[in-house]
């Protein structure tokens, strides 16, 4: 009986850490969104014919709040990996049947990267124009940003398609990542093709957004997930 109760305290006190993390992540999304979007709408850039990474340009008076806005997005990443990796195990109840689900792992292990990738791009901003090959010369920091941000998008993909592969993660997630995944590769598909046969311009700005769109959403949604999830999806979870 000692055991038993001994368990479920720890078991709950697992499950309260991993939903503050959950809800911080949910709450970093959204403040980070939002201050990015305020930055782009509210800025002198070139609206939708222009990247959303003009916002951060030296020059340009919203410039921190691009950036401050970006480098929570890549808090939010950080905090989603660590509550999806935290629910995925049980270290207070050890169960020596247990096999650990290697795609959720490799899940966690993508959002490490897109967030460590989204704090470089916050950090590192390009020049006017944010220009990119093949049609425009950029300078090394264009570089630099430009693919830590396609490396922060490619790999928060990456990490839906392997939460949709898990046999680990409850439907809910299962669920949200493959409606995110069947709208993300399409926008990602074309967004790459636009860059390198159309370059900078209205078709490019408009899928950029609509992909980021996407990745917000389902960050939003994944984290409100692991934060409310019931009892049921918690054991799910952690066998």
């Amino acid at each position: 009986m000692a055991e038993r109760r001994a368990t479920a305290v720890a078991e709950r006190r697992a499950a309260g850490v991993v939903e503050r993390r959950a809800t911080g992540a949910a709450v970093c999304v959204l403040v980070g969104a939002v201050a990015a979007t305020f930055a782009v709408v509210a800025g002198p850039g070139p609206g939708l014919t222009g990247y959303v990474s003009e916002a951060g340009v030296a020059d340009s008076i919203y410039a921190w709040t691009y950036r401050l806005g970006v480098l929570t997005l890549g808090a939010a990443l950080l905090l989603l990996a660590a509550a999806l990796r935290d629910r995925s195990r049980d270290d207070a109840v050890p169960r020596p049947a247990r096999r650990p689900d290697r795609a959720l792992r490799i899940a966690v292990v993508l959002l490490v990267v897109g967030a460590v990738a989204t704090a470089l791009s916050g950090a590192v901003t390009c020049s006017d124009g944010c220009p990119l090959p093949p049609f425009e010369t950029p300078t090394v920091a264009d570089l630099v940003h430009g693919a830590a941000s396609i490396v922060a998008a490619g790999a928060t993909v990456l990490a839906m398609i392997a939460i949709l592969f898990s046999r680990a993660a409850a439907e809910p997630l299962r669920r949200t990542a493959t409606i995110c995944v069947a709208s993300a590769l399409p926008l990602a598909g074309a967004l790459g093709l636009a860059m390198l046969l159309v370059g900078r311009g209205t078709l490019a700005g408009v899928l950029e957004r609509l992909l980021l769109l996407v990745i917000v959403g389902w960050g939003v949604v994944t984290a409100a997930i692991l934060a409310t999830a019931d009892p049921g999806d918690r054991e799910k979870m952690n066998s």
